[in-house]
């Protein structure tokens, strides 16, 4: 047992379970690269300011969730809690945006970091794959990003989550909602942390948790109600985009969540097979990010989805992922001589990509079948100090159990011509 351990709200992705990790990343980030997205990657920690303007200081993200660091020279750092800040600033450092081809589309994955009371879905080290479209105010742009998600998701095989679908409006509707509903919460029964939040982003408010806040929000003012003209056509050709693509969605009023940024559309993929933490992904509409972080206007639109959620998710419904094989190939040598001929026969197999394992280590013959049956390898090759004075290897089926006897030479290409 070790001396360490990994710490609380932390977690290990180890074989076998990390290959589930590996193809959920995968399967989100597909639909993105055959859409136009380019890989893009951060820095896992980012200064301090970028995130409290960004995310927003009320938010409880910065106030609570946010690691920071000082460093010797005196700079304010935060891990990274969230990516669309950081992508974004990274676009506006490259200039991406004056390359003349917007929207500027970019996928990420990595891990963020919040200090939050663990419990199952919820972690202090997460993963997520994000996309981010920067530079166009487009409903089509909104509405493929929700696509492209709801499909990544299907091809996980995965069913049961929904996709909850509000606006937020925008700087010309929103101040004047936002003024009723302070005075509409002002005169409810809160405790001083939350009649705080009224004061700085009363939006926040509707998306508390606890039951006797949402008893008390019943006949709180509507935003649907407030939405100028222009977030009303805007928001229905959304919903009408994502109706004729068959993408099911629900209209949620009070959804608005966590971030200060968001604009206009805001959407969030749920699963209730996984309890309070039913989120598995969300995003939405951010007009104004670039200029409060100090950039030109640039409209964007962007989500991230869970990893780890997602994998909850699809262990919820029951669902297993067809997974390749680890190894195809597995060689046991019997002998120095054999172990130099099978060594180069598997890098042989590995340059012409097949996925090819070894039996290290000078095991005997059942000790090294053993590991040839938990490598999952289809096919094991064998050879001995007969076999390769016949100039043949031994090639054994391990589903069917035939073994049959191959002239050295050809051992790479019949196991090619096998395996397809």
């Amino acid at each position: 047992m070790s001396t360490f351990q990994a710490p609380k709200g932390t977690y290990d992705l180890t074989p076998p379970r990390s290959a589930t990790f590996l193809a959920v990343r995968e399967a989100i980030s597909a639909p993105l690269r055959d859409s136009g997205y380019g890989y893009i990657e951060t820095p896992g920690f980012e200064n301090v300011e970028l995130f409290a303007r960004g995310v927003g200081e009320s938010t409880d993200i910065v106030t609570k969730e946010m690691y920071t660091l000082t460093t010797k020279g005196g700079d304010q750092l935060a891990l990274r809690p969230e990516g669309t800040a950081s992508v974004l600033r990274a676009a506006l450092e490259a200039n991406l945006h004056k390359a003349g081809n917007l929207p500027v589309k970019l996928w990420y994955s990595g891990s963020y970091y919040r200090y939050e009371r663990p419990q199952a879905g919820r972690y202090r080290h997460f993963s997520q794959v994000g996309a981010e479209a920067i530079g166009t105010e487009d409903p089509a742009l909104d509405a493929e990003l929700i696509i492209l998600a709801d499909q990544a998701y299907r091809s996980l095989g995965l069913r049961q989550f929904r996709i909850l679908l509000n606006s937020l409006g925008d700087k010309e509707c929103r101040p004047v909602y936002r003024e009723a509903l302070q005075t509409f919460l002002r005169d409810l029964a809160l405790d001083e942390e939350t009649r705080r939040r009224i004061e700085i982003n009363p939006l926040r408010v509707l998306d508390d948790k606890r039951a006797d806040v949402q008893k008390q929000l019943t006949d709180a003012p509507k935003l649907r109600d407030y939405l100028c003209d222009a977030c009303k056509a805007y928001h229905e050709e959304v919903r009408a985009l994502l109706t004729a693509a068959g993408v099911v969605f629900e209209d949620d009023e009070k959804l608005v969540r966590g971030l200060d940024y968001y604009t206009r559309t805001t959407f969030e993929f749920v699963h209730d097979g996984l309890g309070s933490q039913s989120a598995v992904g969300g995003g939405g509409r951010y007009d104004g990010l670039s200029e409060m972080i100090g950039g030109p206007e640039l409209p964007s639109v962007g989500w991230a989805l869970g990893v780890d959620r997602t994998v909850l998710a699809l262990e919820a419904e029951g669902v297993e992922l067809d997974l390749p094989a680890t190894t195809s190939v597995y060689a046991v040598p019997l002998g120095e001589e054999a172990r130099r001929v099978l060594f180069a026969v598997v890098t042989e197999l590995r340059r012409a990509g097949i996925a090819a394992d070894f039996a290290f280590g000078g095991r005997g013959l059942k000790g090294a079948m053993k590991s040839a049956n938990r490598s999952g390898a289809r096919y094991t090759l064998v050879a001995g100090e007969r076999d390769l004075a016949e100039g043949v290897v031994q090639l054994k089926d391990m589903e069917s159990g035939e073994q049959t006897a191959v002239p050295l030479t050809e051992a790479a290409a019949e196991l090619a011509k096998r395996l397809g």
